[in-house]
């Protein structure tokens, strides 16, 4: 019987730690007033799942080379140095090899790689990856979680319905000569199932800037229930929260997903 879940990861280090669903406190970082009040910023940080490093490491960039190390009391060992700019996680070829079919023998995906932009690095989660036909993967950094000092993160949308290959992503490092820490117990990047009709070109360009004198009855009248005083501020403030949850906890028919236009 197919699997029918909507993001299917297949873990192929075995050290690295499995995917999990995104926190909507983002691990506790959100302000408890943001808990209460802002759905927001929890939707948000909840939307997607977490990927883990498959280890701790260090990367140090001088401004030419990208040098990485396991440890603290390990020696620095520079990526672009060696014939490809990419090392393996240890000790992972021969065991791809052994799990592999014989064609693929040989081609274990890199662990780290150096890119040609300034500062540029790629790194493998140690999974692979496919979505649901008609969806595709928002690869970026958490939300909502401190970022990684001295890092920043690339955001790519993959189209994993039809691309089956290893999760990873790149990364630019901002400063040079001192370490970048990627921590296993840490999320390093997050990853959100879209709808491939989300960002379709003709749905994107489907769009309009009114004036105010186009602005319906209807909507000033919510405008004005966010605006106007109110005796009850705290209610006012969780309006918003009890509403979209409200909404959420009714099933969407994949119909709705459609626009009007191509229903017919």
């Amino acid at each position: 019987m197919p699997d029918t879940s909507l993001v299917q990861f297949f873990k192929l280090i075995d050290a690295a730690r499995e995917p999990k669903r995104a926190d909507r406190s983002a691990a506790g970082y959100l302000p408890s007033r943001a808990m209460r009040y802002c759905d927001a910023l929890t939707s948000a940080a909840g939307f997607g799942y977490w990927v883990f490093p498959p280890m701790t490491f260090r990367l140090i960039w001088d401004g030419e080379r990208i040098l990485w190390s396991s440890g603290e009391d390990d020696p620095w060992l520079p990526l672009t140095e060696s014939d490809s700019g990419s090392i393996q996680y240890p000790e992972f070829s021969n065991l791809f090899d052994q799990a592999v079919p014989a064609d693929l023998q040989g081609y274990a995906p890199p662990f780290l790689t150096a890119m040609p932009e300034v500062g540029g690095v790629q790194i493998w989660s140690g999974l692979l990856v496919k979505t649901r036909p008609g969806w595709s993967l928002n690869v970026r950094a958490p939300v909502n979680l401190p970022a990684i000092p001295g890092l920043v993160a690339w955001e790519g949308i993959v189209e994993t319905d039809v691309w089956f290959g290893p999760l990873f992503n790149n990364f630019r490092i901002l400063r040079t000569n001192e370490a970048v820490v990627f921590r296993a117990n840490v999320p390093f990047i997050q990853v959100q199932p879209i709808p491939q009709i989300a960002y379709r070109d003709d749905n994107l360009n489907n769009y309009t800037c009114s004036t105010a004198a186009d602005v319906s009855v209807e909507d000033w009248s919510k405008l004005g229930e966010l605006l106007l005083p109110n005796s009850d501020r705290e209610a006012r403030q969780g309006k918003y929260a009890v509403t979209v949850r409200k909404r959420r906890s009714c099933p969407i028919s994949p119909a709705a997903l459609i626009p009007a236009a191509a229903n017919g």
